[in-house]
């Protein structure tokens, strides 16, 4: 058995370790999230729905919980899929994705707790400190999510291009030609 072959059921535990526990993190960013809302007296009520960025990192959320549970099932059946490309273009455009949706909310969050003096925005998260509280959780779970998928988009890329034999070097090439 070569050391490649070896590590293939190591990649594979990891691979599937990260994909399951991707679902409760992202599961527990949408409850958070969702259920995020909070009253003031004298500004009124806010909610997620307030927020089309927040709207985003769930929906974005749910598909990536959906994604990962796919994705670790088919891992371990061989006849659902056997494409390594397959995986590597879907982990890659979840994690753009996941990217895009954090981006969104971490600008949300800054606003939130800085505001925007140019513009006269005061910050909010003095009226709404539990709101921002509960926003900048679920950023943090969202943020180790999207770490997950960074790795697991490496891992992918490994599999794909582990196929294929490596270019020749210069130094390779002129030693064929000799030859």
């Amino acid at each position: 058995m070569s050391s490649s072959d070896s590590q293939k059921p190591v990649l594979k535990l990891v691979d599937s370790s990260l994909r399951l526990s991707v679902i409760p993190l992202s599961v527990a960013t949408i409850w958070l999230t969702v259920t995020n809302k909070e009253d003031n007296s004298i500004y009124g009520e806010v909610k997620f729905s307030n927020f089309l960025g927040l709207k985003y990192m769930v929906c974005i959320s749910a598909i990536c919980a959906g994604y990962a549970f796919l994705a670790a099932v088919a891992t371990w059946i061989r006849c659902l899929v056997t494409k390594a490309w397959l995986f590597f273009v879907s982990d890659q455009i979840i994690a753009y994705l996941m990217v895009t949706s954090g981006a969104a909310v971490m600008e949300i969050v800054h606003l939130a707790y800085n505001g925007d003096q140019k513009v006269t925005w005061s910050e909010a998260c003095t009226s709404y400190g539990k709101f921002c509280n509960r926003m900048k959780v679920a950023l943090i779970l969202h943020a180790i999510v999207v770490c997950c998928f960074i790795v697991l988009a490496v891992i992918s890329a490994y599999r794909v291009f582990s196929l294929f034999e490596p270019p020749l070097t210069s130094k390779d090439q002129l030693e064929t030609e000799r030859t």
